[in-house]
């Protein structure tokens, strides 16, 4: 006995720190270093300078509630501008959103979110906040195909508002487009107001269009303007339907 106590004296904390490493080895390849992470988590936590793991997802989530909120509270103005300027029109139509554009056809036309089911028909005048957009010229029961105002093959009869001066616009695939006058010395200003004319076969008399930018009485074969488009075509997201 006194022989083991001796010897335990001499060796017993190396076999203490053995048995402890040995012990520790086995624990990290049992739970492949999570408990051992877990410790250093709680040890260094206190001293670490950045957000946690959970605060970081956290934040994440409240920036996504963040984005999602100012994107409803955008298209709530939106909506209210458009319904607006529909009862300052005083007519009934029907409000329709635009759920498809492509980028190779900006200019050109728009998919609208509703159909014959809503009552939408072929030849539909399309309006947005501001003036005349386009027309439907395809429907099916659940969405509608609009020609842009801005298309290029796009034509209307308009009249300059105040003199009567009467033309036609085409599309330039742009926010702007060309009025060609039947007048050959027409007098037009820059600001003067463009609506579709009363004798226009696409659209009901009186629809904004734009305002003219500039004129070249020189132009042959007639004089020509350049109208700008008073409704936002690039960026519109909700319209109106009108019945001819």
């Amino acid at each position: 006995m006194f022989t083991l106590r001796r010897w335990w004296d001499r060796h017993g904390l190396q076999v203490v720190l053995v048995g402890f490493t040995l012990g520790s080895a086995w624990l990290i390849q049992q739970t492949q270093g999570s408990a051992l992470f877990e410790v250093y988590q709680g040890v260094t936590r206190p001293f670490q300078l950045g957000p946690t793991k959970e605060e970081q997802l956290t934040n994440a989530r409240v920036q996504e509630l963040q984005a999602q909120l100012k994107e409803v509270q955008s298209q709530n103005q939106k909506l209210k501008e458009l319904l607006g300027y529909v009862q300052a029109q005083k007519r009934q139509g029907i409000v329709v959103p635009i759920i498809g554009r492509s980028a190779d056809h900006w200019w050109q036309q728009v998919m609208l979110g509703r159909g014959s089911k809503d009552g939408i028909k072929v030849g539909y005048s399309v309006m947005g906040t501001g003036g005349l957009v386009g027309r439907v010229t395809q429907v099916t029961p659940n969405t509608s195909l609009v020609l842009l105002l801005s298309d290029p093959t796009s034509r209307a009869g308009v009249v300059i508002s105040g003199n009567r001066h009467m033309g036609y616009v085409r599309g330039q695939g742009s926010n702007r487009v060309v009025m060609q006058f039947f007048d050959k010395v027409p007098t037009v200003r820059r600001g003067d107001i463009v609506v579709t004319s009363s004798v226009s076969e696409l659209f009901p008399p009186g629809l904004p269009v734009g305002r003219v930018e500039s004129i070249n009485l020189n132009k042959n074969p007639a004089p020509e303007a350049v109208i700008e488009l008073t409704a936002p075509i690039s960026s519109l997201e909700w319209v109106m339907a009108y019945p001819n």
